[in-house]
């Protein structure tokens, strides 16, 4: 499990900086007691991911994840992490996730002209994220039943 961290960057080498991030993956039941999970659509390409950022100075992961979600109560332990490249970048990012039990759902955020959203449920949200390591998070989940 990776620690809080309270820097974002750190050289690796030549190659890119390894760049720490948070996400949380927002789940709520559905009125047929199902349980679905929220996915957001990538800017530059539309992949299917989880809400994640930067984790800024002094901030904690969850405190990341929440900022990024705008919804519901995270849970302050980190359920897992996983990696992935950009195809424009260099730079390896590495991302904290916590679970997040959606309570209410932002009228508004700040990118919500340039990113779709929808609801998934779990086992179709676990196939249609772009990153593996995500995907493999995801069908952990399904196989605990949260």
């Amino acid at each position: 499990m990776l620690q809080e961290s309270t820097q974002n960057q750190a050289l690796t080498d030549e190659t890119g900086l390894d760049v720490a991030q948070a996400g949380a993956i927002c789940y709520r039941r559905n009125a047929k007691g199902r349980l679905e999970v929220l996915l957001v659509g990538s800017r530059r390409n539309g992949r299917w991911g989880v809400p994640k950022g930067h984790i800024e100075s002094r901030e904690t992961s969850s405190a990341t994840a929440l900022r990024e979600a705008f919804i519901g109560d995270v849970d302050s332990t980190p359920v897992g992490s996983f990696a992935y490249q950009k195809d424009s970048s260099t730079n390896r990012y590495t991302v904290t996730v916590h679970l997040l039990k959606v309570s209410r759902i932002a009228a508004t955020f700040p990118e919500a002209g340039f990113r779709k959203t929808q609801w998934f449920l779990l086992k179709d949200a676990s196939r249609k994220a772009a990153q593996p390591g995500l995907r493999t998070l995801l069908s952990r989940l399904e196989a605990t039943g949260v």
